[in-house]
């Protein structure tokens, strides 16, 4: 078995990130074949890969991406949908939009694509700098990207000889933060200023992280902290 992905077949799920686009073409420029998988596909015009629809709140559609991709290298999960606020002020419903997309939906696709897995495949989900950090507003952030942790320790006992790994990005110019708008820079440098790295991190730092807990066949329930040492200080 080799540190490669030539002719490996990925599927990416939540394929709305800037994380997910990088870490899409990035293996597709390694040689792997890549699904692209969201609740709103994007259309990329790179060769080796193609969009599919899912919704982890809805196990049918993930059965059927299932069912549509059929044998597998690599499954990844970078879905989310972030609850914030505070607890007194939480809503059930966006409660449990929250561990759909990051605890449940992970065990459903579990679930469904771990029978057609193939000699070597792997599973990666990702996790989150808040669950190392948490702060006022994002108990239910902090405690799904904990979860996810966990997760992919018992998956990756459950599942063997399939390796599970979770990763836990920091803080991201992937464009979630745009919502900012002229705050955002301050943002930036504040947190740059801060940790060990004395930057923010890239999409392609987190690509390629992901891309070796994928392709190591010695690693399998550990979380890979990829935060610039954010989660230290």
């Amino acid at each position: 078995m080799t540190f490669t992905m030539r002719d490996k077949k990925m599927v990416i799920v939540g394929g709305g990130s800037g994380i997910a686009r990088r870490l899409a073409a990035d293996a597709a420029e390694a040689g792997a074949t890549v699904v692209l998988a969201g609740r709103e596909p994007r259309t990329l015009d790179l060769p080796g890969v193609t969009t599919a629809r899912v919704d982890l709140g809805d196990e049918d559609s993930i059965r059927a991406l299932a069912a549509q991709v059929g044998s597998w290298d690599h499954l990844v999960s970078l879905a989310a949908n972030h609850t914030g606020g505070p607890v007194t002020g939480l809503a059930r419903e966006a409660i449990t939009r929250a561990f759909d997309a990051k605890v449940i939906g992970p065990l459903l696709l579990a679930k469904h694509f771990a029978p057609a897995a193939r000699d070597g495949g792997s599973i990666l989900l990702f996790s989150g700098f808040a669950a190392w950090r948490p702060a006022p507003g994002l108990s239910v952030m902090a405690t799904t990207n904990g979860a996810v942790g966990h997760l992919a320790e018992a998956l990756a006992v459950e599942l063997a000889p399939v390796r599970v790994n979770a990763l836990s990005p920091g803080i991201v110019d992937s464009g979630s933060w745009d919502r900012l708008g002229a705050d955002r820079d301050t943002f930036f440098a504040d947190t740059a200023a801060r940790n060990p790295a004395r930057r923010v991190g890239r999409p392609a730092d987190i690509a390629s992280a992901a891309l070796l807990t994928l392709t190591n066949p010695f690693m399998t329930g550990s979380t890979v902290h990829v935060d610039g040492g954010g989660r230290l200080v």
